[in-house]
């Protein structure tokens, strides 16, 4: 029980690795508050999570909303007393180059990755600094270290969010406030299935084997693999991560395999 009793926001907690973290937290005795737009998957979790006796709220919000940002934290501290942890996991993507790239789909990205991480501290950060303490885990991706072909937006947004982290631990370590990032490769998720469906459609099993080429173990993560490294994160044996930017990518970024 890692984290017994810690109260831990996820956003973008209904699926994904937001999910699988929800799953893994709670087996560690955390009282989770999933935090999405997706009511559906987020009701479902917290009822599947509620009947195996663990602590769980879901609170509908849109993180790079201001008004709902600062309601969600405010209605989980009402009912929790507490806020101890929150995984900055929302996040969506686009594909294409700086040409590609659809203005409106730049502004999308930036506002849900880059503005809904910004938002949920900006109010989380005073909750900490009242109670003497808190950890708060950006999740940023191995593309903020890498170049990725035709993903241009997202690289620049979660280049921006392993700053903002770094800048965050500068500014808040010494109020006892953990500010770490987590930098995950490709991820098997539902979001990178339906990708591959939709840009591969006529050989989705090569597209499968040609990411799992890029792995130095010839491997795709699945979300409880990130969730492992998000709970280390979450725990009080992380307590030296400061502005750390935890990589967890099958060695994508350590060697081109040829």
């Amino acid at each position: 029980m890692r984290i017994q009793n810690k109260v831990c926001v996820i956003t973008g907690g209904s699926s994904g690795i937001g999910e699988a973290s929800a799953r893994l937290f709670a087996k560690e005795g955390a009282k989770i508050a999933i935090v999405d737009v997706d009511s559906v998957n987020g009701e479902r979790l917290v009822g599947e999570l509620k009947a195996d006796r663990s602590d769980a709220i879901f609170v509908e919000a849109d993180v790079s909303d201001e008004e709902a940002a600062e309601r969600a934290l405010t209605d989980i501290v009402k009912h929790f007393g507490t806020l101890d942890v929150v995984l900055n996991n929302a996040g969506v993507s686009a594909v294409g180059d700086v040409v590609d790239c659809a203005v409106e789909d730049w502004d999308r990205v930036m506002r849900v990755n880059v503005r809904g991480i910004y938002l949920i501290s900006h109010y989380a950060v005073p909750i900490m600094r009242r109670q003497g303490y808190g950890t708060i885990i950006n999740m940023s991706s191995t593309i903020a270290v890498i170049g990725l072909q035709s993903r241009a937006v997202y690289a620049a947004s979660k280049g921006a969010v392993l700053a903002l982290t770094r800048a965050m631990a500068a500014d808040h370590s010494h109020e006892n406030i953990r500010v770490c990032a987590l930098l995950p490769g490709t991820v098997y998720t539902p979001f990178v299935e339906g990708y591959l469906q939709k840009n591969y459609a006529d050989n989705v099993e090569q597209a499968v084997e040609n990411l799992k080429n890029r792995q130095l173990n010839n491997e795709l993560m699945t979300a409880e693999d990130v969730a492992f490294a998000a709970l280390y994160l979450a725990s009080d044996e992380a307590r030296f991560a400061l502005g750390t930017a935890l990589i967890i990518d099958g060695g994508v970024s350590a060697a081109k395999v040829f």
